[in-house]
Order: C-alpha cells, then structure tokens, then sequence
C-alpha cells in the first residue's frame, strides 16, 4: 500500500501517535532518532490556529530532523477547519494534515470535536472535504470505531472517510464511551483493511514490539501507530523494527541507558520550554515512565515525582546508580 507522504523509505512504517502533552516536539525528535518512522503533532485546536494563539502556534513548530511529520487538527465547524488547514500549510508545511476523529476527552467532545463528530457522519464528510479542498497536501484521518456501541460501525465510518477525501486512515479500534478500557478489537482494523482501498494505520493496545508485529499479522494494515506503549519506552519502535525484519531484538536497555535517554529528553524539553520549576514540574510524568520496572522503582519515582530542576534528576540518577541497582529493565 502506497501512502501519500514520505515514510523514511519503510513500506511498512512505525508511527508516533499525536498524545497531548507527551508528542512534544522534544519527544517526537527523540523517538525518530530511536526509530519512529513518522510523528504527528499533538491534536491542535482550529480554533486556536485561527486566531494565532501563541501556545498553539508554538505547539505546531517543529525541527526538520522531525520530518516526515502531520500536523493534526481537530473542532467541529468546516469553515473554520479549513482555514486552520489552509494556515497550517502555508506556515509549517508539514508533509500531511491529520482530522482528529478519535479523541475522547470530555473538553474535546463537548463542543463536537474530536470523537464526537462520529456522532453525525455527514458532518466528519463535510469537515475532510473543507480541509482537503483548503490545502495541497494530503489529509488524513484518525477515527475511533465510532462514539458508543449503538454507533460501532467502523467500516461504515471509514467508507464515508475515504469517499470525502482522506488520503490515509488510522483507527484506534475502541469507541469513545470505552475511553481506553476493555480490549481494542483487532478484528476491526482487518475489516477496515478489507474495505478500504487508501492505507490504513492500525492503532490500540501495542504496547510491546511484539504487538506491532502482531498486529500486522492479525490485520494486514499498512501500518502501525504506538501510543501509550511508547510512554517512556522510545526502544519500542528500535526493537518492533528488529521484529519485523526477522532481526534480535536489541537487549533491553540498562538502567543507565534509560537515565541516558531520560536526560536526553529533558534537555531537548529546556531547550525549547526553558529550565523553570513549571518545566520540570510538566516533564514529572516522562521521569516517572522511564523509572517503570527498575529495582525500586516506587520510591525513584516518588523523588522524581518532586523535582523542580534538571539538576536534582541527574544527582537522583547519579546516586540510583550509586546504589547498586544497576540493573537491566525486566
């Protein structure tokens, strides 16, 4: 399957999922350098585009070395998505502009954004046609497998996709009143596959290598898109590429590789954000998923969970190490 933007030469590519808060640009840079084949931008509001709100702005910057990269957008009135698209474009040049269809977050879907324009198809129809006739990339979208189980119809929802536009279609095969409970239905991506004639990116529950290999099995999509398995664990797109090669799969890495890597992130974060207890307050989360699974890992958390400064995590790291529990991630 042929996708309509570069995907660093992979006929079967790797993708970052778009996640607020963690798809920054510092994370999106450090997991193509571990093997993410595209990114995407933290959902963007059009709304936010449109009247150049700076957060927003800034949140849609990106470095070259991100590339190849979507911007993803998302609200509920064409007119104004379409402008967003249009400004996106001529700003950023991104190498495709992403719809969200799939978020589930109650701020989102209040105002009809996100999931719950699943709720009136001809309105996502509407929405992939302003923006497709808005700017000269490719659009695509990413859909959940519709809002609730009276309105599961996957296949229905990608059809009328395709059928407005969408260059490329990624499903996080789970509706949005399951959030992200219960198991994500494999089974509906391989429908989708069967029905579509553009890629489609299969999405939810890949939170080991193995599970993009599997899903690619199971599925035969086009490509697999990693979430919450890439949560302080950027080797996942490294050793699902070994897997799907037929290579080893690396050794997983040390507990100085990942306070390696775990600095690494945080210097690329205060180089964009700046070294300021909100910094460091915001990037707590990151710290405490790259601990995950060590010896001790509570109480590593616990003070890292209290730093206010780049300083305090490495003098953390430093006497981890120092410990003794120099151990390799089980």
């Amino acid at each position: 399957m042929v996708f309509p933007y570069a995907t660093n030469g992979q006929d079967f590519p790797l993708f970052l999922a778009p996640m607020a808060g963690v798809s920054e640009a510092p994370y999106r840079l450090l997991c193509r350098r571990y093997g993410a084949d595209v990114v995407v931008s933290e959902f963007l509001s059009s709304e936010g585009l449109r009247r150049g709100n700076e957060r927003t702005m800034r949140m849609a910057s990106f470095d070259a070395e991100e590339r190849p990269i979507g911007i993803q957008i998302f609200g509920a009135e064409p007119p104004a998505m379409a402008e967003a698209a249009a400004l996106v474009t001529e700003v950023f040049a991104p190498d495709y502009v992403d719809i969200n269809f799939g978020c589930p977050v109650k701020k989102v879907v209040k105002r009809n954004g996100g999931s719950g324009c699943l709720k009136d198809l001809d309105l996502v129809q509407r929405i992939i046609r302003a923006v497709a006739d808005a700017t000269h990339l490719p659009v695509t979208v990413k859909i959940r497998s519709g809002w609730d189980e009276s309105l599961r119809d996957p296949v229905g929802i990608a059809l009328r996709c395709q059928d407005a536009g969408a260059r490329a279609l990624t499903l996080h095969a789970r509706t949005r009143t399951q959030m992200f409970s219960g198991a994500a239905r494999w089974e509906e991506i391989a429908a989708v596959v069967a029905a579509l004639r553009i890629p489609v990116i299969g999405n939810g529950d890949v939170t080991t290598a193995d599970d993009a290999a599997r899903m690619r099995r199971e599925t035969d999509c086009a490509g697999v898109m990693i979430a919450r398995g890439a949560f302080g664990n950027p080797w996942i797109f490294r050793d699902a590429r070994a897997l799907l090669e037929g290579r080893p799969v690396p050794a997983a890495p040390t507990a100085e590789e990942r306070f390696r890597t775990a600095l690494e992130h945080a210097r690329l974060t205060l180089a964009l954000d700046g070294d300021s207890p909100k910094t460091a307050m915001e990037f707590r989360k990151h710290l405490g998923w790259y601990a995950r699974g060590l010896p001790g890992a509570a109480a590593l958390r616990e003070r890292l969970h209290r730093v206010d400064s780049l300083a305090e995590v490495e003098q953390i790291f430093s006497e981890y190490l120092a410990s003794g529990d120099i151990l390799a991630h089980a």
